[in-house]
């Protein structure tokens, strides 16, 4: 029985309790680093050479007082390398370059038309050196690529299990994408990817336990529960839209009756308020809000009771997690207080507790970043960022493998 770790391992947990820590605080001196995590000046001197070496840390200017000359603080050159991240919908993938803070260098949105695997893997893998060109970051590395999309995806994070918006079963997309683009490929639930880059660099970034509230064409509540995101036993945890919301109700996309998206869904909603004004097929979201702002009676009442029985429902979710607080995202967002206030009050109504606060984020680019955020989150987890790649190289590489 082996008692004592070894070298690499103890390497690889240094080197993801210092890159956290400069991620959450900001530039540190290597002295700051030791006090706060316990690691011995040698183990941190060590870990923070390799960073350097690497390119992924750099040190800052030191600062000269009365004392003399201060130490030199370290901080991470988020703009060392690329992330590519793939946001896909039914009908168009949002795409995304950014750095490894998640922050957007290029954004574009791209047709998509049809579900079938290979089309689909074609489609980004061709798509991604458009999107490092678009970057404009010739000496940075690419990192890697993320792909998010609804469904249950393993936790090796390459396949998708089960899909019903795109009907796949077990589909190994990030493993098809890698083999085309030559570049490491990681695939995700989008919103259990939108959570990780809340975690990371979003409002959930100091914050340990949090729900993730996506309300869209479907809606689902991502967990992250002591710093780490909550799979489930088979990757299907967060499926909060599937919960019953009226017996024998309206058939949802899952094939079962009566699930709270089938009601409350941004999709549903519209679909509710074209059946309750007889407006057809006609009238989108932007025409929704309009009519809220216009104080509309149909539009104001049908949003404020999606807002109370989706705040009522995660009220019991919040009751069994008590997470610190709700990240809200997804398109339902946008129509302001008429949806969130009537959610908000719903929640402080039936919380055991007082109700953690509600943060909503209504940014472009958020989904697509994460999906980059897949990307990102590796050099966080991982022992080394070995996987980084010259985006020169790799590009050559595709493009000959392409035109053969």
């Amino acid at each position: 029985m082996k008692l004592k770790g070894d070298q690499s391992t103890a390497r690889a947990l240094n080197r993801r309790l210092i890159l956290n820590l400069l991620r959450r605080e900001g530039p540190r001196s290597r002295a700051d680093i030791a006090t706060i995590t316990g690691l011995s000046p040698a183990a941190v001197t060590f870990v923070i050479s390799d960073l350097c070496e690497e390119g992924i840390v750099v040190e800052g200017q030191a600062v000269t007082g009365l004392t003399g000359r201060r130490p030199i603080p370290v901080q991470i050159n988020y703009e060392h390398g690329l992330a590519v991240g793939f946001k896909l919908m039914t009908d168009s993938v949002e795409c995304v370059a950014t750095d490894l803070a998640t922050n957007p260098v290029a954004a574009m949105r791209i047709p998509l038309a049809g579900h079938e695997p290979d089309y689909v893997a074609d489609l980004l893998a061709n798509t991604v050196p458009e999107m490092v060109k678009l970057a404009g970051r010739p000496h940075a590395k690419l990192a890697g690529i993320g792909i998010s999309m609804p469904g249950v995806i393993n936790d090796e994070q390459t396949a998708c299990v089960r899909s019903h918006r795109f009907k796949w079963d077990n589909v190994p997309l990030a493993s098809l994408v890698a083999t085309r683009a030559n570049v490491p490929a990681w695939l995700e639930d989008d919103t259990n990817a939108y959570a990780i880059a809340q975690q990371l660099f979003g409002l959930g970034r100091q914050h340990r336990n949090m729900a993730v509230l996506a309300v869209g064409i479907g809606i689902s509540c991502a967990l992250v529960i002591e710093g780490k995101l909550y799979r489930g036993a088979n990757g299907a945890a967060g499926k909060f839209g599937h919960t019953l919301y009226e017996e024998n109700g309206r058939l949802c996309e899952c094939g079962k009756r009566g699930c709270l998206m089938a009601y409350h869904s941004e999709a549903s909603i519209l679909r509710r308020w074209r059946e309750e004004t007889g407006h057809g097929d006609h009238k989108d979201l932007p025409e929704l809000r309009s009519a809220l702002a216009a104080g509309d009676p149909a539009a104001v009442a049908l949003v404020e009771h999606s807002g109370k029985s989706i705040g009522t429902a995660l009220a019991n979710l919040v009751n069994i997690t008590d997470p610190e607080v709700i990240v809200a995202g997804g398109e339902a967002v946008s129509l302001g207080e008429h949806f969130l206030g009537p959610l908000r009050d719903a929640l402080a109504a039936r919380t055991f507790r007082t109700a953690p606060p509600l943060l909503p984020d209504w940014e472009d680019n958020s989904w697509a970043r994460g999906a980059a955020a897949l990307v990102t989150q590796k050099m966080f987890d991982f022992e080394s960022s070995s996987g980084f790649t010259d985006i020169g190289r790799t590009y050559t590489g595709a493009t000959q493998k392409s035109a053969g």
